[in-house]
């Protein structure tokens, strides 16, 4: 059985950082404020050159590195973002270009903060079907510039990053055993997307608007759907919670985080969190979470680890990979 393997894994986030003492002098807030409330103390922010590309290319470029592949091999790109360069072309073609790669497709997926889940799976399929051998999955944003920066209870949320991985086809025996994308669980309920939402675009507005949240709504769905992605991902494959070594969660919010937790007795110590540093990055937070675990050691070879995210649409969804 063709397997999707991941071979290497990258990360950036811009110089300038936005402390939550300096959103209190921005906004009417305090550290104590967003941190009780969201367990945020920091964010990253694009400087005003830096458009989503080159967040993409610089985890793009390590994540290679990291993974031993040339960017020559790689015939597929699929970047999940929310914030492109342009309207078009998809930001994943300026990618293609600045990486000097000159076969296979390129292109874009939308689904907010589960985009990195929704691309991966994409990947996977590619690969599964015999059409892609070596594949970068990226997400990539900046959120900064769709935030109303006079809205306390959305700009002290949201930040710029972007994290990669190199996924290349593998042979597999078909069982949990197997490294790589055991599986992946993809939903969708577009009834709720008036809960999060972005109030402009090129075919109602003609501009780009801002981003709008109901949060306690989110927060009541993302607990329930999150927890649906992954008990249905472990139970797909034969497996339960407990045998996976490492979860790596869409970093929207710690109380989420927690909840989820709780809820599905997930150990603390088995849950990667970055919220604190990187604020939510969106379709970025997964993969940044990723870099995290395996630069700290808590991701090796072996590991089984989940990732799941939710996101506007509402979309959600989970994968579960052997490393």
């Amino acid at each position: 059985m063709i397997r999707s393997i991941v071979k290497g894994v990258g990360a950036y986030l811009p110089e300038k950082i936005l402390t939550n003492e300096d959103m209190a002098r921005l906004v009417d807030t305090s550290d104590e404020w967003i941190v009780t409330r969201t367990g945020i103390r920091q964010r990253h922010i694009a400087a005003d050159d830096e458009m989503t590309s080159d967040l993409a290319i610089a985890a793009a470029k390590q994540a290679l590195e990291n993974a031993d592949v040339d960017a020559k091999d790689i015939d597929l790109i699929v970047l999940a973002t929310a914030t492109p360069d342009q309207t078009f072309p998809a930001t994943a073609a300026t990618v293609q270009s600045a990486l000097g790669i000159k076969q296979g497709a390129a292109f874009d997926l939308q689904a907010v903060c589960s985009g990195f889940i929704y691309a991966t799976a994409t990947a996977d399929n590619f690969i599964k079907a015999g059409q892609s051998k070596n594949c970068l999955v990226i997400g990539a944003e900046t959120f900064s510039r769709i935030l109303d920066w006079e809205d306390r209870g959305t700009c002290v949320l949201f930040g710029d990053g972007a994290g990669a991985i190199v996924l290349q086809a593998g042979e597999g025996t078909g069982d949990n055993s197997d490294r790589g994308v055991l599986t992946s669980y993809l939903r969708s309920d577009g009834d709720y997307r008036d809960l999060l939402y972005v109030d402009g675009g090129p075919s109602s507005t003609q501009t780009v608007g801002h981003l709008r949240m109901e949060g306690p709504e989110v927060f009541k769905h993302a607990v329930r759907n999150i927890a649906d992605a992954i008990t249905t991902a472990v139970e797909s494959v034969g497996l339960t919670i407990a045998d996976v070594d490492c979860f790596v969660p869409h970093q929207a919010n710690l109380r989420i985080l927690q909840a989820t937790a709780k809820r599905l007795s997930i150990p603390d110590e088995k849950v990667i969190t970055t919220v604190a540093s990187h604020g939510n990055t969106s379709a970025a937070s997964v993969p940044l979470a990723l870099y995290e675990g395996v630069q700290r050691g808590d991701i090796h070879d072996g590991s089984l680890i989940l990732l799941e995210a939710m996101g506007g649409g509402f979309t959600w969804g989970s994968a579960l990979i052997r490393w």
